[in-house]
């Protein structure tokens, strides 16, 4: 009888230990799923991220990703995994330019940022947008640039197809490099 006893006292406190043991393996197993990007694992990382970039008061830059990861080592860097937004403002905190793109890295001791995968750059104010597959963003000479084919959509419908582009890094000035496509007529 009192070996009944003691199991019966025993029992809830081994399925206890048992669920809790479970339940731990359980949530390890789903963090490495989580922190795991391509065989990679980041040394801290955040989601849904948005982040506000300001000077003396004045809003800068905004940017927005689902997923940042940090990697720390001899070449320091960040990545956006699942896309990026950056979003520049005027001196009157008024939206500037939109950059989209599917995937992001930002080279620390470089100071760039580089942007692949369906760019997205869009001149609010103008109404003109460049589509690209990479860009770069120096941040310490302050200029935005790409070596790669590009695509200009200004908001009269002309389009110009070029070797790269030269911008300010809020998009506000830029050149396409070596341009040809459509001009409308009136223009000239």
């Amino acid at each position: 009888m009192r070996i009944f006893q003691t199991i019966i006292k025993i029992a809830p406190c081994l399925l206890a230990l048992g669920v809790i043991f479970v339940s731990c393996k359980q949530e390890e197993f789903s963090k490495d799923r989580l922190l795991s990007y391509h065989g990679k694992y980041p040394d801290e990382s955040a989601e849904d991220l948005h982040l506000t970039y300001s000077d003396s008061g004045r809003l800068n830059f905004q940017i927005n990703t689902p997923i940042l990861n940090k990697y720390y080592g001899d070449h320091t860097y960040m990545d956006c995994p699942e896309g990026i937004e950056i979003i520049s403002y005027d001196n009157f905190g008024q939206p500037e330019a939109v950059m989209r793109a599917d995937y992001a890295i930002n080279a620390e001791r470089d100071m760039r940022l580089e942007a692949q995968k369906n760019v997205v750059i869009t001149n609010l104010k103008k109404g003109d947008t460049i589509f690209t597959e990479k860009i770069v963003w120096d941040k310490r000479f302050r200029r935005i640039y790409s070596d790669v084919p590009v695509r200009q959509v200004r908001s009269d419908g002309t389009i110009y197809n070029g070797s790269g582009f030269d911008a300010d890094e809020r998009f506000t000035h830029y050149t396409v490099r070596n341009p040809r496509g459509e001009i409308i007529a009136d223009d000239l």
